[in-house]
Order: C-alpha cells, then structure tokens, then sequence
C-alpha cells in the first residue's frame, strides 16, 4: 500500500437523526488538503438514515460514499461495520482523530462500556485505549440518567463529548449555515481548524463600550 501523505480520520456514522451533519463532514474532510485518508464506518441504523433523511441506499455500500458527496471520492474508504478485523481494529494502525456523527445514545453505550462487538464500537474503543481523539457527536434528547452517565463515562475514558447542537450567534440564514458552523466546531476538535469557521470576537455592544 502506498504511503498516504496528511492525517487519517475515521468517521463512524449511527442510525440517529442528521445525516445532513455526517454528509457535510465527509466533504469537508474530502476538501481538506491536511486530510490523506477517510475511513468510513456506516451502521445498519446509519445506512437506513441516509436513505430516509437524504434519499440516498446504499445498494454496494462501496459506491455510498460517491452517492453521499456527490462525486467521486478520492480520500474516502468505507469499511462494512461487520469487520472486525479491519485496520482501524487495532492499536498498531495509525489514526489521528474520530468522529462519530451522529451518535446514538445506543453506540454511546457500547463505546462507553466498551462492549467492541462491532467495527464502529472497537475502532472507537482503540481511540480511548491509544489516547487519541475521539469525539461522540450524540443526537438525542431529553437525556434520561442512563445517556448522561454515559456521557461522563466516555469523557472520563478520554472522549469529547459534543452534542449536536447548532449555534445562532453567527446569525445563520440557512439550515447549511448551522451546519456548517457545528460541523466547523467538529473537526477543530479533531485538529483540523477551518477558516470557514465564524469565531466571536465580541458582541457589537461590547465594543462600542470599550471605545
């Protein structure tokens, strides 16, 4: 196998509801020149998901990447959630950041009780016994006891817990402008800042006070 040249990113995506915010994040990690390698692990749940939210089947799951972004993927690999075995199962494979978006209160469960049953659960389990970045994009609410001792189980274990939740103070105009931002947040928690990204810098008020 050739060397890949720039950081190699697994994105896991689960059966809950924003398919729109996983779909974004594979095309701007398939944009990002610092990005050499996209592992793409989909549930059953998942690929339900971006039919139902997207209209988007899978039919060859290999070719769901293209029909996700539109295009041809050139960085993106998917890797079906029944192999264990694959190279993000273990340790010795290098991967510099996961994201899981969106994240079912169901795989938050068996990340944070590392259960590793399937690919999504161990590849992420790997992120936490390695000390490496791990973030659960969790889409769910109201949070009952369980998801919320999950949560903290999973952050004491080293994930970043970061909840789907869009921002406004941007003043966003379309549903692509929220998403956009999160999915922003997302990957400069994975180490790959966009300049696209709105950063507050103070409110108007504030300023004019201040001079």
């Amino acid at each position: 196998m050739p060397s890949i040249k720039g950081q190699t990113i697994t994105v896991g995506v689960t059966g809950a509801s924003g398919a729109v915010f996983a779909q974004k994040t594979l095309a701007m990690l398939e944009d990002d020149p610092r990005v050499g390698r996209v592992h793409l692990v989909v549930t059953e749940t998942g690929q339900r998901l971006f039919a139902e939210e997207l209209r988007i089947t899978s039919g060859d799951l290999k070719k769901l990447p293209g029909r996700v972004l539109g295009r041809a993927p050139k960085k993106i690999e998917v890797i079906s959630n029944r192999d264990v075995g694959a190279s993000i199962a273990s340790g010795s494979y290098s991967v510099d950041a996961m994201i899981v978006i969106p994240c079912t209160v169901g795989a938050l469960a068996s990340i944070a009780c590392g259960t590793c049953d399937d690919l999504m659960s161990r590849s992420a389990d790997v992120m936490l016994k390695e000390s490496r970045k791990l973030i659960l994009c969790v889409r769910d609410t109201p949070f009952n006891r369980i998801h919320l001792e999950n949560m903290l189980r999973a952050q004491a274990a080293g994930a970043v817990i970061m909840p789907v939740m869009p921002s406004f103070y941007h003043l966003p105009k379309t549903i692509d402008d929220l998403v956009t931002q999160y999915v922003c947040r997302v990957l400069a928690q994975a180490g790959l800042p966009q300049e696209k990204m709105f950063r507050w810098t103070g409110s108007a008020a504030s300023k004019k006070e201040e001079s």
